[in-house]
C-alpha cells in the first residue's frame, strides 16, 4: 500500500499535532518504510511512503555481507566477514548449506552457468570451489595469488576460470584440472572487479588505476583499455548480449559515484553515464525486461540507496532507500522481478520490482 503526500513546493512545510497523526506515526515506525521523491511539470513534489510490511527472513550471515550472486531462480549464494559461504533459499528463506575452509573474510562469489557448482575469493589470497551437491569441504583450492583476491569470473562454456587480486596479476584456470594456465602481470593495476563476455573469450577488468580493460584469454592479452575515468572503478557488468557493459565509479558528496554504459562492439565508445548517488557506487546490473517497455539499470552504493535506471536516457526512474543498512555492497538479479542486494548492516535485501502501476521498487523480505 502506497501513502501519498503532496505538497506546492513554494508553500513552507507546518507542523500539525493531534491524535491520528500521533497513531499513525507510531503505526509507519512499526512498518518497514522507504522514500522516494520526484518533480512532476506542475511544480508539485510527491513522495511515497512504503508502508507494506516485508518478511524477516532467518539471516544468512551474522556480520557483513559483501557479495551475493544468484546460483538459480531460486537460490543465491554469499560471502561476507564471517568467512563462511552461504547457499539460501530467498523464496523459501531457509539456508541451504554453509561452507566453510576460508580464513579470512569473502570478497567475491562467482557462478558456474546450469551447475551446482561456485567458486569464492577470500582476503586469504585463496580461491576455493564448492558443490551445492557435494561435502562442505572444497572441491578444489586455488592458490596463485600473493594478496587479497577481488576477481572471479567464469567462462561462458565453464572449462575455465579468471581470478584477479590487488597485486596486480590476472591468473586463468584450468577448472577441470585447477591448474594455472595463463598469468598477467600490468603495473598499478589493483583489480576491482571481473566478469566475463557472454560467448566471446573476452574477460572485462575494473581497476583502482580509473580504467576498464578488456583481455583476450586466448594468450590472457589486454585486448582494450577503455578512457580512463576521473574516479577508481569498482565494478563491472556485461549485458546478456554481449554488447554493452556497464562500470561503477567511486567517490563522495556526489563527485565520482556515477554508472557508466559503454559499448562493446567495434566503436567500444561511451554511451551513457548515470548520476545521482551521493556515494561510492559499488554494483550495477542490467535487468531482464519482463514488462517493462524500455531497457532498464540498476545500481546500489555506499549512499544506502539502490536506483533504477532508463539505459537509453540516464533518467533515474526510481530510488529506494534502505535506512540503516550502512553501504550497499552487492547486486544480483534473482529473477525476472526480483532483486537480491547485500549491505553492511542488514545483510541481504529482497527487492521486488513491479511495473503494475508505472515503475516501482520494494523491499519484499530481508535475511
Amino acid at each position: 500500500m502506497l501513502l501519498l503526500r503532496c505538497q506546492l513546493k513554494p508553500a513552507p512545510p507546518q507542523k500539525v499535532s493531534c491524535r491520528f497523526c500521533s497513531v499513525m506515526g507510531k503505526l509507519q515506525s512499526k512498518l518497514k518504510h522507504s522514500t522516494y521523491k520526484h518533480s512532476r511539470p506542475d511544480e508539485i513534489i510527491e513522495e511515497r511512503i512504503q508502508t507494506k510490511a516485508f518478511q524477516e527472513y532467518s539471516p544468512a550471515h551474522m556480520d557483513t555481507v559483501f557479495v551475493v550472486a544468484a546460483l538459480n531462480s531460486d537460490l543465491c549464494v554469499s560471502g561476507g566477514k564471517d568467512k563462511t559461504v552461504v547457499a539460501y533459499n530467498w523464496k523459501t528463506g531457509n539456508v541451504v548449506k554453509r561452507f566453510k575452509g576460508h580464513e579470512h573474510e569473502i570478497t567475491k562469489v562467482s557462478c558456474i552457468p546450469k551447475s551446482s557448482q561456485f567458486f569464492s575469493a577470500s582476503r586469504d589470497r585463496m580461491v576455493m570451489m564448492w558443490d551445492l551437491h557435494g561435502a562442505s569441504q572444497p572441491r578444489q583450492q586455488l592458490c596463485g595469488h600473493s594478496m587479497v583476491v577481488t576477481g572471479l569470473a567464469v567462462s561462458p562454456d565453464s572449462s575455465q576460470l579468471c581470478t584477479g587480486s590487488r597485486d596486480n596479476t590476472l591468473l586463468l584456470w584450468d577448472v577441470v584440472t585447477g591448474q594455472t594456465v595463463e598469468r598477467a602481470s600490468v603495473s598499478r593495476n589493483v583489480v576491482t572487479h571481473l566478469c566475463w563476455v557472454p560467448r566471446e573469450p573476452y574477460i572485462l577488468q575494473t581497476s583502482e588505476d580509473k580504467t576498464l580493460r578488456l583481455w583476450d584469454s586466448r594468450g590472457l592479452q589486454v585486448a582494450h583499455m577503455f578512457p580512463a575515468k576521473q574516479h577508481i572503478q569498482t565494478y563491472c557488468e556485461v549485458s546478456l548480449d554481449g554488447h554493452k557493459c556497464i562500470s561503477c565509479s567511486n567517490g563522495f558528496g556526489g563527485e565520482g559515484c556515477e554508472a557508466t554504459l559503454w559499448d562493446l562492439r567495434q566503436t567500444r565508445n561511451r554511451i551513457c553515464e548515470y548520476r545521482g548517488h551521493f556515494q561510492t557506487v559499488s554494483s550495477c546490473v542490467f535487468l531482464p525486461r519482463a514488462s517493462a517497455l524500455m531497457p532498464l539499470i540498476a545500481t546500489s552504493s555506499h549512499d544506502c540507496k539502490v536506483k533504477i535506471w532508463n539505459q537509453d536516457t540516464g533518467a533515474c526512474l526510481f530510488t529506494l532507500s534502505l535506512d540503516g543498512s550502512g553501504p550497499l555492497t552487492s547486486l544480483a538479479v534473482g529473477d525476472a522481478i526480483s532483486l537480491l542486494c547485500a549491505s553492511f548492516n542488514r545483510g541481504i535485501h529482497l527487492l521486488g520490482v513491479d511495473h503494475s502501476q508505472g515503475l516501482e521498487l520494494q523491499e519484499v523480505a530481508a535475511f
